[in-house]
């Protein structure tokens, strides 16, 4: 199951802003779409309370939950909020324990178990605990955080790579770990320092974690990351079909990128404008007579075209096909001309060529 948190992690990101109501189209587009949760921000975030009271009459077949660090004060608030789970952080780490909260291994726990009692006292019935920086951190002591706060009644742990150093496999072993030693949900939180937030939350996923976090075009501190957008098309397409409504997908990456400050790329995986074009000439004539040979899903399931044409790097075959697909007659002993015209022109325009100027070139 996905939990799509781009309006805490994404919204962390450096310089980026979303207003209420852009706040509200995500949430709506996100429940959509189907995610089984949407963390909706941190307490103390302005506008939060306001966003929960909506979301909370607004949204159905998706979990709404907050984020809160490990202090009564902000317990109590979560508390009060009109939603279905809480998500409390713990770091695990030694080295955040020691310089960044100034405890000892002994109190953190003690904190950690002190906070879950606290929740599940205040009412929050669904309890999710968040170990920040496990990567880095002893995995016996954060077993034993793990095994600690289930006892006080949470029902979820999620693994952080908070700085994004793992490699799928050792996300996976970390997983079967963790799910062997604990009898609770298990959730990961990915970041994509070295490009492999994704791939960390689809092996954990398949290693038998019960939850992935993403957000939308992998937005959040630093590289951001696992991107909602592709763990969604991977489940969608290759594991749970039917889960997830795809069609509205990429246009709520575009609503996101823009106060993100973000161009998406035209090669994006989902997103990106440009995934089904081609103008390769082998690709060109192989779709041609059958998509499925070199696309792995139809375009419409995410509301994308597909787009082929003729240019530069376009053979016989494909340029022969293009004709023929739009109608135009070309004696066969003049093909090989109006290929090399093809490659001149495409070359000197640095683009593929558009249907009337391939026309043109077999009328001229």
């Amino acid at each position: 199951m996905i939990i799509d948190t781009t309006l805490r992690e994404g919204a962390q990101q450096f310089g980026t802003y979303f207003d209420i109501s852009l706040r509200k189209r995500i949430i709506i587009g996100l429940a959509r779409l189907g995610v089984e949760e949407i963390e909706l921000g941190w307490v103390g975030q302005d506008g939060l309370e306001e966003l929960a009271v909506w979301a909370s009459k607004n949204v159905t077949g998706s979990a709404l939950s907050v984020w809160t660090p490990c202090r009564d004060q902000d317990l109590r608030a979560a508390a009060a909020l009109p939603v279905d789970r809480v998500n409390i952080g713990v770091p695990v780490s030694d080295a955040h324990i020691t310089t960044r909260l100034g405890l000892d291994r002994r109190t953190l726990v003690e904190r950690a178990t002190r906070s879950v009692l606290a929740a599940k006292l205040a009412g929050i019935k669904y309890v999710s605990v968040g170990l920040e920086d496990l990567s880095r951190a002893d995995i016996d002591f954060a077993l034993s955080v793990g095994m600690a706060v289930k006892v006080m009644g949470a029902s979820r742990i999620r693994l952080a790579d908070t700085v994004g150093v793992l490699t799928p496999l050792e996300m996976a072993d970390l997983v079967k770990r963790f799910r062997d030693t604990l009898d609770m949900d298990i959730a990961v939180h990915c970041h994509d320092d070295f490009g492999m937030g994704t791939g960390n939350g689809v092996a954990a996923l398949a290693a038998g974690a019960d939850y992935a976090d993403g957000s939308l075009l992998g937005i959040g501190e630093r590289s951001g990351i696992a991107k909602t957008e592709e763990l969604a098309a991977w489940r969608e397409l290759r594991e749970a079909k039917g889960r997830y409504d795809m069609a509205g997908l990429r246009r709520l990456c575009a609503e996101v990128a823009e106060p993100a400050g973000m161009n998406i790329p035209r090669t994006k995986a989902v997103a990106g404008s440009d995934i089904f074009s081609c103008e390769s000439g082998l690709h060109v004539h192989a779709l041609s007579k059958d998509p499925g040979l070199f696309e792995p899903y139809d375009p419409e399931v995410v509301g994308a075209n597909r787009r082929l044409e003729v240019g530069g790097k376009s053979g016989t075959g494909a340029v022969k096909q293009m004709l023929r697909d739009r109608g135009v007659a070309c004696p066969e002993t003049g093909l090989e001309k109006v290929v090399e015209a093809v490659r001149n022109l495409s070359l000197k325009l640095r683009r593929p060529l558009s249907a009337d100027e391939l026309a043109g070139l077999v009328e001229g």
